[in-house]
């Protein structure tokens, strides 16, 4: 099982758009790639997988346990030839004093060699002591290379290649010089989705071909090819509670460019689960399709609201729906979709109308980072944990707040780490909806695709029943 890590020194190094070339670059020679994104992250992964040509999963050992993790990696590695996990922020960063949710914990769990993407503008001999520290901070993890990026010119190269074969002996696998065509448009969530970008496609090949122009794929692929084999990796054997059983229902997601992040991993343990999934576009499309029940993802409806606006006809079918029982479960962007409007650089667009609340934009986060909740027992969903049990984990990451909220509203969560609708609460409930800022993922703490549906069964079985009766 051919595999790597590619980390960082630190954030924004311009790690990411050199995995994005080297996936395209790499799938460009044959290689069968999948890839992988360490941590909460939606927007990387669309990239990724748009450069590998095979769908990113995310690996999170903050929500998922080892032996999860390993299967996961497993799992999807079937077909594939070689696996590249990128990681996020800098190779030792993490929440806790040990670093046990870090690039290198992850790295080391799995087995895989370590590439180190440096950014070494205004570098030269300075940058072998920090290659140096990198290697004595943690003798488990390997870095078998580092790609110098952001380079100032050849001399500027020239310079780094000596320093770091003189002092440390760590093979430089690459050189990439900086250039404007190596950059993608970022604003406050980070990247721009490459559901959004125009021209993707040839974005991503346009870097393909500058980091297979710097970078020895051969020498990198070959530092794939000592990848040990993976500690405790065992088939998957679903991973996925597969639910009571029952019929299927057909439930209606969101997808465009407002509304576009989800986990493939969640969407599949929504299919195995029993759920036909329904796209329907919330900017274009004036009807819902024929569903069950409605999931409205996270995304960017701020840069988007008045085309969401305009889309009058859609705004009241979805609360006409939701009004009438329809269950349904919106993460952040479909929260903000669902409330009265959204007020951003001192203009406002109107919205479904369907939570009595403003939604709000900052220039700053509001919420940022992984959450624990404590289930209140007034969310629609059956099958809460049993009293005891740990707080669900999940994450956020938003620049908006909600404003004039009024009393007597019910929770579905109480927040133990994170912001939530008011630092106190999360997860807004209203009759079969459950709006919240927090992005759940479907592990083995917290099967929420299989709880959802068989709540959207339940009550399609339900209306069954009455209309059978009328009849």
């Amino acid at each position: 099982m051919n595999r790597l890590f590619v980390s960082a020194a630190h954030k924004s190094s311009g790690k990411t758009t050199v995995c994005i070339g080297l996936c395209a670059a790499l799938r460009a020679r044959g290689e069968a790639l999948q890839p992988f994104k360490k941590g909460p992250d939606y927007i990387d992964p669309l990239w990724l997988g748009l450069a590998a040509g095979r769908t990113c999963y995310n690996l999170d050992p903050y929500l998922s346990g080892a032996d999860e993790i390993r299967a996961e990696l497993a799992q999807r590695m079937h077909g594939a030839s070689l696996g590249l996990v990128e990681g996020n922020k800098g190779l030792y960063d993490g929440l806790d004093l040990h670093g046990s949710n870090s690039n290198a914990a992850l790295a080391a769990l799995i087995g895989a060699p370590v590439v180190l993407v440096i950014d070494a503008r205004g570098m030269t001999r300075g940058i072998a002591p920090l290659i140096l520290g990198y290697q004595a901070f943690d003798r488990n993890v390997r870095i078998a290379g580092v790609i110098l990026n952001q380079l100032g010119g050849s001399r500027h190269e020239a310079k780094l290649r000596a320093v770091i074969a003189h002092y440390t002996g760590v093979p430089v696998l690459g050189a990439v010089q900086h250039d404007e065509r190596m950059t993608i448009v970022e604003r406050h969530l980070g990247l721009v989705p490459s559901n959004e970008a125009q021209a993707a496609r040839a974005r991503v090949d346009e870097i393909a071909a500058l980091v297979a122009g710097q970078v020895d794929l051969d020498r990198l692929l070959a530092v794939a090819r000592e990848a040990p084999p993976l500690p405790g990796a065992q088939a998957l054997a679903s991973g996925i509670p597969a639910g009571r059983g029952g019929p299927p229902v057909r439930v209606g997601i969101a997808r465009d460019a407002a509304f576009g992040f989800y986990y493939p991993g969640d969407l599949e343990a929504l299919r195995v689960a029993g759920a036909e999934l329904v796209a329907f576009d919330a900017l274009r499309d004036k009807r819902l399709p024929q569903v069950d029940g409605l999931f409205i993802g996270g995304g960017f409806p701020e840069t988007h609201m008045d085309a969401l606006a305009a889309n009058a006809d859609l705004r009241a079918e979805v609360r006409t729906a939701i009004e009438a029982g329809m269950p349904a479960y919106a993460e952040c962007g479909g929260l903000m979709y669902l409330a009265r409007g959204i007020e951003w650089n001192g203009r406002r667009a109107e919205m479904v109308g369907l939570l009595p609340a403003d939604i709000v934009m900052h220039a700053r986060p509001v919420g940022r980072g992984y959450v624990h909740l404590r289930e209140t027992g007034r969310g629609p969903w059956p099958q809460a944990p049993a009293h005891g049990a740990p707080p669900i984990r999940a994450h956020e990451f938003h620049y908006s707040s909600v404003e004039n909220l009024p009393a007597g509203i019910e929770f579905a969560y109480e927040v133990e780490r994170g912001h939530g609708i008011d630092g106190r609460h999360d997860g807004i409930v209203h009759k079969n909806l459950l709006a919240s800022y927090a992005h759940l993922r479907n592990v083995a703490g917290s099967p929420w695709a299989v709880r959802f549906v068989e709540f959207v069964r339940s009550r399609a079985l339900q209306r069954s029943e009455v209309a059978a009766t009328i009849v």
